[in-house]
């Protein structure tokens, strides 16, 4: 359904170690982006962090949430302990979501510039 997402960023290097951290826990490696940011390119689409097209400054969106599909619930753990020690805030701790479709196990974040993204992983049973 999606190519892509693109994320304004107001600070590219903050924006690539946070994104290199939770994207890098669940297996995606950042690559430029047109000389303008970064791109994390997946089979099913792309995030992008780059300035935004018309030269203002980044903003997020409120009741905006990107999701990345998680492989397990530890990757999910990885996702949220690696955004939080590369200076992104918790919007959720990990843990299961039973308003989830299928109670799956997910957490969220702020990444440096305020955008909300959270990862979920299959309910596969309890978290050990």
């Amino acid at each position: 359904m999606f190519t892509h997402a693109y994320f304004g960023s107001n600070d590219l290097a903050k924006s690539k170690t946070f994104y290199d951290g939770v994207l890098g826990a669940l297996g995606y490696v950042a690559q430029p982006y047109g000389g303008i940011g970064y791109v994390y390119p997946a089979a099913a689409g792309a995030l992008v962090i780059a300035k935004p097209a018309n030269g203002e400054p980044a903003t997020f969106a409120n009741g905006h949430t990107l999701g990345f599909s998680a492989p397990d619930y530890a990757a999910v753990d990885a996702f949220h302990a690696a955004g939080l020690a590369a200076g992104g805030t918790c919007e959720g701790e990990p843990g299961f979501r039973p308003n989830s479709p299928g109670n799956m196990y997910g957490a969220y974040l702020r990444d440096p510039d305020g955008n909300k993204i959270c990862a979920y992983a299959p309910n596969t049973g309890p978290h050990t």
